[in-house]
């Protein structure tokens, strides 16, 4: 039996962040429980060709740990968890590591404390306090699509992309047109005899620009760190600035709107494909994506967009939603992820049984984006509301481990248990349902994972900017938890 004060379920951004969090707290008794064996999270799992962040290397890193040695303006995936890797070195976090150690199943005892089952060679765990740093992309969505299970060749998501198979001289179909595709589909189509591209609904897309760092600007953001804290500053100004256009500000969405459009009529000639990559909804209502290479892609020969969903496979042979057939040797799900209903809620009950899948049954809600009513001293990293669509998720991060930090502090002087104020919660929730009632998110006119389908409301994006979160988190000054006594062991 291990006794812990914080058990912290994940060791990709979010874990990392908490565990810096708790030792500048000077907490230092905490594990870090992950199912893989070693951290990086999104970054380990997702190793599909041209994997690569949408956010500007330098504001996708730890406040702590800036690095100047990034190699682009974009960092590509395996440098992001290499990245993940050095920090939790720098760190020193190895003694808290539980690798190969998955989350099994979690439950809270009227004593006061978490009691954890786990994999792996670990025994159960008691914590006081757990930590839900789990991620929102991790479990693969796969759509159910008839006679899947009839298809001969290689078959599978994005996230979980078989290395095995030689795709080379391959005629691959690929399903979806969302980030991840947009990233893979330019890579494989180099080598592969051709690919066909199944596009439910086109998704907005602006120039990336991204390009390499020379050694000489990453020479001198070494030996400058006023020049690298001055760039940081900067991206962070510009992401900020893009909230306007996302969220449903008539003059910037105008402006985003027509330099995407001008960036597809530069990059594709033929009116009728434009036509069908043409998104026929608000901009900023679904994730805009970021790509210089993906129109010219589609425009060459190497690629057949077909507009319209896969609706069959029988055997080698695909069938699309508007009837058109094509053969395939592969098949490639770029189909995104369960992201409204996390897989972890599953595991974890709180007090009198109740698991957070059961509290969240008609989409996920929170005080802060971070602590559940019925779930006492718990938290949850990159759960409800705590998503962006422009600027650094590690932003967000970082501010909801600070909130946690603080929460512990008050929990020390109080003596007691973390116990939400469901009205706290129902008076937050109704907060963010307010601030997005009239955003592209919920009134732009397409279906998005933003949202979700069992109440229609906005369940993942905080409908505001990364310094109004910040701010907000801030006011939190310890009302929105009850008067709770804790019992002794």
């Amino acid at each position: 039996m291990t006794r812990v004060e914080v058990a912290i379920v994940g060791a990709g951004f979010a874990g990392l962040a908490m565990a810096m969090a708790l030792r500048r707290a000077g907490r230092d008794s905490f594990v870090v429980l992950e199912r893989a064996a070693s951290v990086g999270g999104t970054w380990r799992e997702n190793t599909y060709p041209g994997v690569a962040c949408d956010v500007p290397s330098h504001l996708y890193g730890f406040a702590a740990h800036p690095n100047p040695d990034w190699s682009g303006v974009f960092a590509p995936g395996d440098e992001i968890r290499r990245y993940l890797e050095d920090v939790a070195a720098r760190e020193h976090l190895g003694e808290h590591l539980l690798l190969s150690t998955p989350l099994l199943a979690a439950r809270w005892r009227d004593e006061g404390w978490w009691s954890l089952e786990v994999g792996g060679r670990s025994g159960p765990i008691e914590a006081d306090v757990l930590v839900l740093a789990c991620g929102r992309l991790t479990e693969p969505a796969i759509p159910e699509i008839p006679g899947f299970g009839t298809f001969p060749g290689p078959m599978f998501h994005s996230s979980r992309w078989d290395h095995a198979a030689d795709l080379a001289g391959a005629r691959i179909a690929v399903v979806g047109t969302g980030a991840s595709a947009v990233q893979l589909v330019p890579e494989i189509a180099r080598t592969a005899a051709h690919v066909t591209l199944f596009q439910r609904t086109p998704a907005w897309i602006v120039p990336r620009g991204a390009r390499t760092y020379s050694d000489a600007e990453r020479r001198r953001l070494a030996e400058r760190p006023e020049a690298l804290a001055a760039l940081r500053a900067g991206l962070y100004a510009e992401g900020e600035a893009r909230f306007a256009s996302r969220s449903g500000d008539r003059v910037a969405a105008a402006a985003a709107q027509a330099a995407a459009r001008s960036h597809l009529y530069s990059q594709v000639a033929d009116p009728g494909l434009r036509d069908a990559l043409t998104p026929r909804y608000a901009f900023g209502c679904k994730r805009v994506l970021l790509s210089d290479e993906f129109y010219p892609a589609v425009a060459s020969d190497a690629v057949t967009l077909e507009p319209s969903a896969l609706a069959g496979v029988d055997g080698s042979t695909l069938e699309s939603a508007r009837g058109r057939r094509f053969v395939a040797d592969a098949l490639v799900l770029a189909t995104g992820f369960s992201a409204g209903r996390q897989p972890y809620a599953e595991l974890v009950r709180g007090e009198h049984g109740t698991t957070l899948a059961e509290h969240w049954s008609a989409g996920m809600t929170s005080f802060a984006s971070t602590v559940v009513s019925g779930f006492p001293n718990l938290f949850v990293l990159n759960g409800p509301n705590a998503s962006l669509g422009h600027n650094s998720a590690v932003l967000m991060i970082e501010t909801q481990a600070d909130y946690a930090t603080r929460a512990l502090a008050r929990r020390d002087a109080a003596g007691g248990v973390l116990r939400v104020d469901p009205a706290a919660e129902r008076d937050y929730t109704a907060e963010i349902d307010r601030a997005a009632a009239s955003t592209p998110w919920l009134t732009g006119g397409c279906r998005n994972w933003y949202v979700d389908d069992r109440s229609g409301r906005l369940t993942l994006l905080w409908p505001g900017t990364a310094e109004a979160f910040r701010a907000r988190l801030d006011r939190a000054d310890g009302r929105e938890f009850v008067p709770s006594p804790a019992r002794r062991r």
